[in-house]
Order: structure tokens, then C-alpha cells, then sequence
């Protein structure tokens, strides 16, 4: 029996690059800063999540941007790293915000940014 042809499974949200002219995905830029705050910190996945009390998978989901976690989970993620929820939301909305592409209204790109927070 011939082996079973496997396709390769889609790149991860964060990984794929936002097309031409759209605003990235509030939870892509969300785990790309969680990623970045862990790593600042010099602590695995295992450290970070044990300490948020999430499981070390969920948290990998969530820096992948492929969770959209609760606001509850933001929080105790964002406690787990030292930063409180504010400047989390903060961080993410300034990333959002110098990311947004040219040519789009005022209105929208504040809309987006207010969904955000």
C-alpha cells in the first residue's frame, strides 16, 4: 500500500505576511510582543505559562497568533511577563498603529485601534 501523500499544513498566522494595503491582525501583533517580552526576559515557554497558569501549548497558540485569547488570559499573560494589561495594550496599539497602511482613512485606522484596546 502506497504511503499516504501529507500536505504541508499552512504557515501560522503570524508567520504569513499581512497583503498589500491591510492592517495586521490585533492577535498576530499581540503574540509577536508576548514573543518578544519572553524573550527579553531569557524565559521558555514552560517559565512564562507556569507562571500565567496557562499550558505551555496555549501560550505558543497565542504568540503564534493562532488563539484569541479572553481578556482575562491577556491579563495574567501580561502579569506572567512584568507589564501590566495597560502598557501590554498600549505596546500592541503603537505596533498596530506604525504598521497601518497608507492611503486608508483616519476614521477607519482609529476605529481599529479602538477594537483593540
Amino acid at each position: 500500500m502506497p504511503a499516504p501523500v501529507r500536505t504541508p499544513a499552512p504557515a501560522p498566522a503570524s508567520r504569513r505576511s499581512a497583503a498589500p494595503g491591510r492592517e495586521p491582525l490585533w492577535r498576530d501583533v499581540l503574540g509577536e510582543h508576548l514573543r518578544s517580552l519572553r524573550h527579553k526576559r531569557g524565559e521558555t515557554l514552560v517559565e512564562t505559562a507556569g507562571r500565567a497558569g496557562v499550558s505551555p501549548q496555549y501560550l505558543s497558540e497565542v504568540e503564534r497568533g493562532i488563539k484569541e485569547p479572553s481578556s482575562e488570559m491577556i491579563a495574567a499573560m501580561a502579569g506572567a511577563l512584568g507589564v501590566t494589561l495597560v502598557d501590554l495594550t498600549l505596546a500592541v496599539s503603537e505596533n498596530l498603529k506604525s504598521a497601518r497602511p497608507t492611503g486608508r482613512s483616519a476614521a477607519v485606522c482609529r476605529a481599529a485601534l479602538a477594537l483593540a484596546a
